[in-house]
């Protein structure tokens, strides 16, 4: 993970692409998996490649990703792979432009994948485009995290964390969310290797924090306290910790009561998940801050 990725203001649209750039396969996947489509080759075979065309003059066209199946050099298939929060009509004449120039560039059947965030995003944005010439008409392919199965193996999420966080959401308050839950920890406790890692393995958490209902947030902790999982890498537990530091804070504020910088510092370099939560029992009853350490 790049710190220019990091650096863009939307987390939201920019993770289910960074997804895809750590793990080409997710690809493929929902195109077989949700459209049912026959994609050629192995999935191991996915790989991303440059998402800029220069064709067009005298604007530059970028999409946000684009993989291609088998051989980079002669791929049997590409897709076009967009991130979109809300519909833009301006795309319905971008998309086409994206779609023709990769199959001209690599002389392969092209898809057009668009992830979006709920139903209703992805209902509009799936609207056909039509190009004016008889029959061509080009037909999005749009995915939201319900459109693909709840992944409630801890075994498999860790064989493809991507799609364990990309579809958490969508479970998490149903009927199967201690699984979902318990799978998609297990997904992102992986141990940092490298700085690469830690980066990815701390986007996704936000990420998946930023999707999961207040509820759902509050099952996820618990089984992560109670239900005999505990977080192995160091970047989970701190992680865990800073949400605790930060609800021991905001109970504080919530009561009209300052925090002296000091006190600030002391709560969030905390690590003790069991002094955290004695804190925030006493947040919500002392008078002053300073009493809070008694």
């Amino acid at each position: 993970m790049t710190g220019s990725l990091l650096a863009m203001p939307s987390t939201e649209h920019e993770v289910p692409l960074a997804m895809v750039r750590n793990q080409p396969a997710l690809v493929p996947t929902i195109l077989r998996t949700v459209f049912g489509l026959d994609m050629p080759g192995d999935d191991h075979g996915a790989t991303i490649t440059s998402e800029s065309f220069a064709d067009l003059r005298p604007a530059e066209l970028r999409c946000d990703a684009t993989v291609l199946l088998d051989d980079p050099k002669k791929p049997s298939h590409g897709t076009i792979v967009e991130s979109q929060l809300r519909y833009d009509e301006e795309k319905t004449f971008s998309w086409p432009a994206y779609t023709a120039l990769l199959r001209h560039r690599h002389r392969c059947p092209v898809t057009l994948l668009v992830f979006c965030p709920t139903l209703a995003v992805a209902r509009a944005c799936a609207r056909p485009i039509d190009m004016g010439h008889p029959e061509w008409v080009l037909r999005p392919l749009t995915i939201h995290p319900g459109m693909l199965p709840a992944i409630t193996e801890p075994a498999e999420a860790r064989r493809f964390p991507e799609l364990a966080v990309y579809t958490a959401s969508a479970y998490a308050d149903g009927p199967d969310a201690d699984a979902v839950l318990a799978s998609v920890a297990a997904a992102i406790d992986v141990p940092a290797t490298d700085e690469k890692t830690k980066e990815t393995a701390e986007l996704y958490h936000d990420y998946l924090v930023s999707q999961l209902s207040e509820s759902a947030r509050k099952l996820l902790e618990e089984i992560v306290q109670t239900a005999g999982y505990e977080w192995q890498s160091d970047f989970a537990k701190s992680h865990i910790a800073k949400g605790e530091a930060k609800s021991v804070l905001l109970v504080l504020e919530a009561r009209g009561i300052a925090v002296p910088n000091e006190l600030r510092e002391h709560v969030t370099s905390c690590t003790d998940s069991d002094q955290l939560e004695r804190w925030v029992k006493r947040a919500a009853v002392i008078d002053r801050a300073e009493h809070l350490l008694d």
